[in-house]
């Protein structure tokens, strides 16, 4: 099976101030500290040139803005033009993702649609594996003005996969200043 991980990074990062890929925790980007944490070949859905060091990029086809499901929609439809059979889906703002995380969904994936990991917090959707065939589904999804992921990997009887409590704080994003001095903090403290 041909895998691509894709790092959902087009959000407008307006509760940090813009820019979230490129903050640094550590003196580098929380994008190459994800990157660190994905296997070849990772693409980057974004639209920003600055990103293209991280990855190729796929923007967004459709609504831009419109959030991350518009993300995967878009790169199911660069995975049907290349041949790709499934995407890894991951947050830009996850530096401490565990580094078998696409492994084990691919694993719980067998003959589903989807495989989501699940934490004791609940659905952790950005961090998904979606098949190539699944575009059409999330395009009607779309254009039913149904813009969740978690709704979207319902619908398709996405299979869950859960993660301990040990493992939860490896899903910790970054949405404000205040999550990064957290994130920090955590560096300096040793968590990889």
């Amino acid at each position: 099976m041909r895998i691509a991980t894709v790092i959902l990074a087009g959000g407008a990062g307006v509760r940090i101030g813009g820019d979230k890929p490129l903050r640094l925790l550590g003196g580098r980007p929380l994008i190459a500290h994800v990157t660190d944490r994905c296997a070849a070949p990772i693409w980057i859905n974004a639209a920003d040139p600055r990103l293209a060091d991280y990855g190729p990029l796929v923007p967004d086809l459709a609504a831009p803005g419109e959030g991350p499901l518009v993300g995967v929609w878009s790169v199911l439809r660069r995975a049907e033009a290349e041949g790709v059979d499934a995407v890894l889906t991951v947050p830009a703002d996850t530096p401490f993702l565990p580094r078998d995380l696409g492994e084990r969904l691919l694993a719980a994936l067998g003959d589903r649609a989807a495989a989501v990991a699940v934490t004791p917090d609940g659905w952790q959707p950005a961090c998904a594996v979606w098949r190539r065939g699944l575009a059409p589904v999330i395009a009607d999804f779309l254009a039913a003005g149904r813009w969740s992921l978690a709704g979207a990997l319902r619908a398709v009887g996405a299979v869950p996969l859960a993660f301990s409590a040990d493992e939860a704080p490896l899903f910790f994003n970054i949405n404000t200043p205040a999550d990064l001095a957290e994130a920090e903090e955590r560096l300096d403290h040793g968590q990889d």
